[in-house]
């Protein structure tokens, strides 16, 4: 690293003298709101935050760490669990003053910033019945969800986030900016959707849109968690045959403080399934109702929502500053197996924050070919999170413990596949992240990073 570099206080006045956003040093106002991102175990410290406001700020900022041999990490939303957009020592390029948002409702595309929330490009997209696959957790950035494949309640029918990318700017690491999609750079297209920010900095998103909302039924059935394994297996057997429209996550975790659970359940080990559809109201009424009829639910609370208001539905659960560990896998089948060991982990859940989350994949994302985009797992009809969260840092072993223990125990059930994004730490994993995808990808970095300039990320080493 070039220490000398990294004190010269000319070197990097300098560079804010040719910036249009901020740069910031330790000390100045601003510096410790730039460093601090959603995952409070992350506490790194920046030598420089360039904090841009446009695709020109980003090129001197790429262009002065290259030159000054400093390591680089790329902020968008600051949510990723790994914490990759904050490094100690280096140069933050913070792209989330970039959060502009344009839509074309004739052409039923967005032109969104790297800076973006999910709030801010659902916000604008609604605002003409339009959306795009995106993420659960509103305040994610588009920008490492998307880079990474994305998916949330519409992806069963239109895709991951990354099927719906139709083009993007791209600053490379000569500082060069260029121009990816089917028709121009296809290679560096190819990589960016599931590869993560191994090739550069994306400072402009194109996305196509659907006709979605602004009313979709939605909602939770939550089970008292001595009935979860019985729930479990009818719910196995209710998504084994569903239309793309439908799409029901099952999580098992502590009740929240939510105001339709009575209160004496809150707190308590539960059973939630969360449930949406993503056509007609009347329709999903009709394709919802055998899963509505299963068991004795403590609530029933699905009913039509504003599309809006449903992605926001569990921000309340994910706001920063606590303390996150995640371990994940993917899988074809939920067996009896797995259902075992869910309930068995559940009884010991470290935490009243944490949770066993199994997302409902499938549909159409697995009709486009493993190698058709960077993002491999075309095969995968579910994917666990194992998210464990907390705030004393003494539960910092035991948390960790859990998770790591009960991931081990699901590995003999799982496709050897596992969500980029949701690796939390450099154990390996990036292999089950890119799986056959890998040596392409590996050839990809070699040409347009060679010097693995961007390796604050779930990394792909060049061969050069």
């Amino acid at each position: 690293m070039g220490d000398s570099d990294l004190l010269d206080k000319a070197a990097v006045e300098a560079l804010g003298e040719g910036f249009r956003g901020t740069v910031l040093r330790p000390g100045q106002s601003g510096y410790e709101d730039a460093r601090t991102i959603w995952n409070a175990m992350i506490d790194r410290e920046p030598a420089v935050i360039a904090r841009c406001e446009g695709a020109a700020d980003v090129i001197s900022a790429v262009n002065f760490a290259r030159e000054h041999d400093l390591l680089v990490s790329v902020k968008g939303g600051g949510h990723n669990v790994a914490g990759n957009a904050v490094c100690d020592d280096g140069i933050v390029i913070d792209c989330s003053p970039m959060n502009s948002v344009r839509v074309d409702p004739d052409a039923k595309t967005a032109r969104v910033g790297p800076g973006a929330t999910l709030a801010e490009f659902d916000h604008e997209a609604q605002t003409f019945g339009l959306a795009t696959p995106v993420g659960y957790n509103s305040t994610t950035g588009i920008a490492g969800l998307t880079l990474g494949g994305g998916f949330g309640w519409l992806s069963r029918k239109y895709g991951l986030t990354a099927d719906n990318l139709l083009s993007a700017d791209v600053v490379t690491t000569d500082g060069d900016l260029v121009h990816a999609s089917e028709n121009e750079n296809e290679d560096l297209f190819w990589g960016i959707r599931g590869g993560g920010g191994n090739f550069g900095i994306v400072t402009s998103f194109e996305f196509q849109l659907h006709e979605v909302g602004p009313e979709v039924l939605s909602g939770l059935l939550v089970y008292p968690f001595e009935d979860a394994s019985e729930i479990l297996h009818a719910y196995r057997e209710f998504v084994s045959d569903v239309a793309d429209d439908v799409t029901v996550w099952a999580v098992l975790r502590h009740a929240p403080p939510l105001p339709f659970l009575p209160e004496e359940w809150h707190g308590k080990k539960v059973l939630i399934l969360a449930a949406f559809y993503a056509g007609d109201i009347d329709e999903g009424e009709e394709a919802l109702q055998p899963l509505r009829a299963i068991g004795e639910p403590i609530v029933d609370v699905i009913s039509p929502h504003t599309y809006v208001g449903w992605q926001q539905a569990f921000d309340g659960l994910l706001e920063p500053g606590a303390r996150n560990y995640w371990k994940s896998h993917n899988f074809e089948t939920i067996t009896d197996g797995m259902i075992e060991k869910f309930v068995e982990y559940m009884e010991r859940m470290p935490t009243n924050h944490s949770e066993i989350a199994i997302a409902q994949l499938g549909g159409v994302i697995n009709e486009v070919p493993t190698d058709g985009t960077a993002y491999p797992h075309r095969d995968a009809e579910f994917l666990m999170n194992l998210h464990t969260r907390w705030e004393d840092p003494e539960l910092d072993e035991e948390c960790i413990a859990w998770a790591r223990n009960l991931y081990d125990e699901m590995t003999q059930y799982a496709t050897g596949g596992t969500y980029v994004n949701f690796i939390t730490e450099e154990t390996g994993e990036e292999q089950l992240a890119y799986r056959g995808n890998h040596d392409e990808l590996v050839q990809l970095k070699s040409e347009w990073d060679p010097e693995n300039l961007f390796r604050m990320n779930q990394n792909i080493e060049p061969t050069v």
